[in-house]
């Protein structure tokens, strides 16, 4: 199917079904309007928290359960139809409730940290409130950072200035950047973020080149006013954790986690270690793709010449199952209910949200899922990899009570990633062809240095630019160039030639606007593969540990989840195992391109 296509154009089993959350828009405005009221009468709570605790909380996280039904209503509404008048409306009305809702109950968590450790530590330990004993577990760790009622309404009235680089930075690159065009078969061609994504995975070179130095020329020319957006962020990073007494912005992003910052540094030592498979991949790259000289222009395109599979959305649907079977029968019971049950929407079409994703937060429907399919392996991946996280939600919904369902960042790459590792396992016995080998090792290869490599790349400029903002050392644009470009040499030197325009690449990276993650689509991947490995190699007792990770939500912290799974992320052991499947993975390829 092709995005020309008008919604009512599509099968209705290929679209989601919203009325599984409320029948009618009659019954949404009612719910609605009963939130809205329940949100002002939350008020009577403000100034008698200590008195009405348990009271609050409940109250509190009751609010929030009705929001989810209320938004998401809403909010898939209009992501399946952008052009829907009524949908947008409602969603607009929707997140204007949810700010209500936010402003109405800003005075709890304050108010219950004026009082004693001793008063929160019983509540948290009463049995009559053990659904909320995590909740007050983590509101006694703020404390220590926590300012006075009148610093606290001071800082959050900082809450737009302190987003404001990002907001500047998005409207920038998003609206007002233009590039120059690109020669394409002769013919000059616009530039854009959305088409060098294309451009670069073209199999001319020259098209690869020009788009290249088109794109990083732009940035570069823009360079001055990039740092200053940047470096205004980083110092917002510094001066907030200073304020909540906080060693550093990387302990004030990674401490409410529960995540310790070894971790963080395993994952940079550990990447480190393993650089020269790296350099090793990079030059079977080049030996593939038949080059004198791998440029960093030439890392997306693709090295298996006249080799597609076509995947038609029920044929991969099909192949997904089949490569999850290692996952128990139950498991996909549900995959097979969310694909016939209007979980799902499924094809392109006119108006409707690009990319792909999973909301898993209506505990009382299920999760639903976005798709945009184009009868291609990235797309069955892409099934794979959001059905992952709605199993993830699934089975956290099902198994705690609201307070406890929402799982950590630092494990929401995991359960995608490892339904993805363990479906190319079986993808590699089913498609023998030596083409289609190299194909999907490829695929494979690319996910370790796009993941684990280039995120943790990312994270080294993240913590070594904060590092220097906290030293009060200037982020001029030479600076960070500097920085970036001698990490992109560390990286990639050995087996690239690293080309001079890399050094502008930082200033197109959206998450370094929201510091100190994009550490865990590393951690996630490499967990997830150790994962997969322990799930083929033991069977159904890893099955029986996985599925206790996928049910704790947030029952417990991260780290201890995870554990459930058995994987112990606090070490380095996991992270070593995951390049060791990478290294097997090389091996592989190599053999085949040596055959």
């Amino acid at each position: 199917m092709q995005a020309e296509l008008k919604r009512d154009q599509v099968e209705a089993r290929y679209k989601w079904d919203l009325t599984h959350i409320f029948k009618t828009d009659s019954d949404w405005e009612k719910a609605y309007q009963e939130l809205d009221r329940e949100v002002a009468d939350f008020a009577a709570y403000e100034g008698k928290v200590k008195d009405t605790a348990k009271d609050a909380i409940r109250a509190y996280f009751a609010l929030q359960d009705g929001m989810m039904p209320v938004y998401d209503y809403a909010f898939l509404a209009k992501e399946a139809d952008n052009g829907d008048q009524n949908a947008q409306e409602k969603s607009d009305r929707a997140m204007a409730l949810y700010v209500r809702l936010a402003t109405a109950t800003a005075f709890l968590v304050p108010e219950m940290l004026e009082m004693d450790d001793e008063e929160l530590g019983r509540l948290e330990s009463d049995p009559d409130m053990s659904d909320y004993s995590e909740f007050l577990r983590l509101l006694r760790l703020q404390k220590p950072h926590t300012l006075s009622k009148e610093q606290e309404a001071l800082m959050a009235s900082f809450g737009e200035i302190f987003q404001a680089p990002d907001k500047i930075y998005s409207m920038l690159t998003s609206v007002d950047m233009k590039f120059d065009d690109v020669l394409v078969n002769g013919e000059k061609k616009p530039l854009t973020e959305s088409i060098y994504a294309q451009y670069r995975e073209s199999r001319d070179r020259d098209v690869r080149r020009d788009s290249f130095q088109k794109l990083f020329g732009g940035y570069a020319r823009l360079g001055h006013t990039f740092a200053s957006i940047y470096g205004t962020s980083v110092k917002s990073d510094v001066m907030s954790a200073r304020a909540r007494k906080y060693a550093s912005a990387r302990q004030s992003a990674m401490e409410p986690l529960e995540i310790p910052e070894s971790v963080y540094d395993n994952l940079i030592t550990v990447m480190h270690e393993s650089l020269p498979l790296l350099e090793r991949y990079l030059k079977l790259r080049k030996k593939a793709m038949g080059l004198d000289e791998l440029h960093m222009y030439d890392l997306y395109a693709p090295i298996v010449q006249d080799y597609d599979m076509e995947l038609p959305y029920e044929a991969a649907f099909d192949l997904v199952l089949e490569g999850l079977k290692p996952m128990g029968e139950d498991y996909l019971d549900v995959l097979r209910q969310a694909r016939t049950g209007g979980w799902i929407d499924v094809y392109p079409t006119e108006n409707k949200s690009g990319g792909a994703f999973s909301s898993g937060g209506l505990a009382k429907v299920h999760p639903y899922v976005l798709l945009n399919h184009t009868d291609n392996l990235n797309s069955a991946f892409t099934i794979a990899h959001e059905l992952g996280h709605s199993m993830h939600s699934y089975y956290s919904n099902h198994a705690q009570p609201a307070p406890k369902r929402d799982y950590s960042l630092f494990v929401a790459e995991v359960a995608s990633t490892c339904n993805e590792a363990v479906m190319m396992r079986y993808l590699l016995t089913r498609y023998t062809d030596p083409k289609a080998q190299a194909y999907l090792l490829n695929y494979f290869l690319e996910q370790f240095r796009t993941t684990c490599f280039r995120q943790t790349m990312f994270a080294e400029f993240e913590k070594k630019v904060h590092d220097m903002a906290e030293q009060g050392i200037p982020l001029t644009v030479e600076a960070l160039n500097d920085v970036y470009l001698k990490l992109n040499e560390l990286y990639y030197g050995a087996g690239c030639v690293v080309d001079p325009e890399i050094a502008a690449e930082w200033m197109r990276i959206p998450h370094f606007y929201r510091a100190f993650y994009v550490y865990v689509y590393a951690t996630g991947l490499c967990c997830a593969v150790t994962l997969s490995e322990k799930i083929l190699r033991d069977g159904e007792s890893a099955v029986k540990d996985y599925r206790k990770f996928l049910s704790a939500g947030c029952s417990v912290p991260p780290l201890e989840a995870l554990k459930l799974a058995g994987v112990d992320m606090s070490r380095p052991e996991p992270l070593r195992e995951a390049m060791q499947v990478f290294k097997r993975t090389l091996d592989a390829f190599e053999k085949l391109l040596d055959a």
